[in-house]
């Protein structure tokens, strides 16, 4: 297929165009470049510098394309909740001019970039797709909402799609072909080696008195070649005739902050000093995706499920 990368130039897309490419699709990469990387593109990209807001733009970039990987959402909770007007332009008016363009261009095929935050703060540590759908900061509405405008589009329009819930990125390509750093990462993995870079003095962790085995929360960390694989998948899916879906994408297993602090110790050789603070609002206990619907529907299975080895490709670009 020939398929547009909607901010493939950025840390999880230029993963994402990698592994289309490796399965023999044909990839046009569309980025405003205000988080991706021109470093993160690939000779075989056309690359096409401009903005979802841009719809002309956007639909003559579009042409010719089967396929979309929507990928170009803002994404950090604490500026959403800040700036919500930013959010709803971006995420919201943006994914709308893009249903708008796949309907006057003719692709058929949309893999989004959703979020676990669609799911809020769930009362369970295991999260299926029945889950409600509850999200408790804007990022999170946005998301939820682009994948009801999708859900109209299939049912108006037929344009056919599949939202993947992501749990926790992280990672990078294990061959080293994509060298961009993600831009202003607040997660615990990039922090922990800014902590070694000397970028920041230590790594502070909001509570150890969870109810956890060691105090500490615990995620579902998926390497990013993994969630990339993923999209492939889907989109070769949606194709063969897979009706729409909601899909979430984790490994099934929990790795808590020490747990991730202790990988880092062990794959760097060198010591994270560590210093403990009050607990964060909203951070819930343990947070782990049921992807039994991703492996049944798509045939799909992480690749990587040791935390040492997903810190190993970190560390190597560190």
């Amino acid at each position: 297929m020939k398929v547009l990368v909607v901010g493939g130039a950025g840390y999880i897309g230029s993963h994402v165009a990698k592994a289309l490419m490796q399965s023999g699709h044909t990839v046009t990469v569309f980025d405003n470049l205000s988080s991706g990387q021109k470093i993160n593109l690939f000779s075989q990209n056309v690359f096409v510098e401009g903005n979802i807001l841009d719809y002309k733009a956007l639909c003559q970039a579009m042409k010719g394309h089967d396929a979309v990987v929507h990928l170009a959402a803002k994404k950090a909770v604490g500026e959403s909740m800040e700036n919500p007007m930013l959010y709803s332009v971006n995420n919201i008016s943006g994914s709308i001019n893009i249903l708008n363009a796949m309907v006057e261009t003719g692709a058929k095929y949309l893999v989004f970039s959703s979020s676990a935050a669609v799911y809020g703060m769930p009362d369970k540590s295991l999260i299926d797709e029945n889950t409600p759908l509850n999200p408790i900061n804007y990022y999170g509405f946005t998301k939820l909402e682009i994948e009801k405008f999708m859900q109209w589009y299939d049912q108006l329009k037929n344009i056919k799609f599949v939202a993947l819930r992501y749990f926790n990125a992280v990672g990078y390509d294990a061959d080293g072909d994509i060298r961009g750093k993600e831009i202003n990462s607040q997660n615990l993995l990039p922090i922990i080696m800014e902590v070694l870079s000397g970028k920041r003095s230590e790594l502070k962790i909001f509570g150890n008195d969870y109810p956890t085995p060691d105090g500490t929360c615990i995620r579902d960390y998926i390497h990013v070649s993994d969630l990339a694989s993923a999209h492939v998948l889907a989109l070769e899916k949606l194709a063969q005739g897979m009706a729409s879906q909601s899909l979430n994408l984790g490994t099934g297993k929990g790795t808590s902050v020490k747990e991730m602090v202790e990988a880092v110790e062990k794959v760097s050789g060198r010591k994270v000093p560590v210093v403990y603070a009050p607990r964060r609002a909203g951070d819930p206990a343990i947070l782990i995706a049921s992807a039994d619907k991703a492996r049944s529907l798509l045939g799909w299975k992480p690749a990587y499920t040791d935390i040492c080895k997903i810190v190993q490709t970190v560390y190597s670009i560190n």
